[in-house]
């Protein structure tokens, strides 16, 4: 059962109705864990409010920056799941990117600010993550002066990065974003790995589906669907990627891997077909987490490994399209 959980999105409970701080001056802070940061150096802590703090990778390029927002769960800047995973996945993809000459922002999700400093944890709905993206979007252009945002969203980062590039963004990059609305992928994943549950998962869904707390669940599946996570996976349910993607009017870059166990390619496929002027690519042996998977057995504990590089053609994707977007 640990492995069938660690194979979902793992949905946090961890939802914020905390209104966005303003935006303050740029705040360099040194922590034991960290470089002492500089404007000069190529990677620097930078504070946007007391909710959000990321990492700045300085590339050779004066106007463009590219956001990278997280996937779901209480994922760092790194792309790492507080006490769950660790494999750097942001990191290694935001240091590729920068040696290309691109600067890159990613950033701690808020519930991950919370947990380090164990402050309570508010009930969170999934607003807030939307909240927080175009919070740092008009930083990066209004004080850090770049003229063209790149939101590139991972996983459940998808959905949020392109209703958030809907306001500023110049491009808008999906990274494993799933096509279909969180309750039907949700479905197709617990079908799959845990089919002793089918009955019961389509049951809380349904409810959820519908606006509604559902307060009999399985003590197996309290990890995804508690009380706790009920009202960020009521409204996450809400959103459409399709209906989303499709409002979009900026170049749109779909990538997926062959090896991704949590969101599979047709899902791309899904999100092309509701925006026709979408470039897709599909990274052959490429996992969710962007690692190359040669054996299948592998991919599990691909999730864990700090020191896996990231795949190898996907930079270079990315570079091509926003180079063939002039951005």
């Amino acid at each position: 059962m640990k492995k069938i959980l660690y194979l979902l999105c793992f949905v946090s409970a961890f939802a914020s109705n905390a209104q966005n701080a303003p935006i303050s001056n740029v705040n360099e802070k040194t922590t034991p864990n960290r470089e002492k940061n500089t404007l000069n150096s190529p990677k620097h802590e930078i504070k946007i409010s007391e909710e959000l703090v990321g990492d700045f990778y300085r590339g050779k390029d004066k106007e463009t920056i590219i956001l990278l927002i997280a996937g779901s769960g209480p994922t760092d800047r790194n792309g790492n799941s507080l006490g769950i995973a660790e494999n750097n996945s942001l990191k290694f993809l935001a240091e590729d990117l920068s040696s290309n000459g691109y600067n890159v922002f990613t950033y701690d999700k808020r519930v991950v600010n919370l947990l380090q400093k164990k402050a309570e944890i508010p009930n969170l709905d999934f607003q807030h993550g939307i909240d927080d993206a175009i919070t740092i979007v008009s930083f990066l252009k209004e004080k850090l002066k770049f003229k063209n945002v790149i939101i590139a969203g991972h996983s459940e980062g998808s959905l949020v990065g392109m209703i958030a590039a809907q306001k500023n963004a110049a491009a808008f990059i999906s990274l494993a974003g799933a096509g279909n609305s969180i309750d039907v992928i949700l479905t197709e994943q617990l079908d799959k790995r845990a089919p002793m549950f089918k009955d019961e998962v389509s049951r809380i869904i349904s409810q959820l589906k519908n606006g509604n707390k559902v307060t009999d669940v399985n003590p197996m599946l309290q990890s995804l669907f508690g009380e706790q996570n009920q009202t960020f996976l009521i409204e996450w349910m809400s959103f459409n990627p399709t209906e989303e993607i499709a409002k979009l009017r900026m170049p749109v870059l779909i990538i997926n891997g062959t090896k991704d166990i949590q969101v599979s390619m047709t899902e791309a496929e899904i999100l092309h077909q509701a925006n026709s002027k979408s470039e897709v690519a599909i990274i052959d042996n490429m996992n969710h987490i962007f690692k190359t998977i040669n054996n299948d057995d592998e991919n599990i504990n691909s999730y864990n490994n700090p020191k896996l590089p990231i795949n190898k053609e996907l930079v270079p994707i990315i570079v091509k399209f926003l180079k063939k977007n002039k951005l």
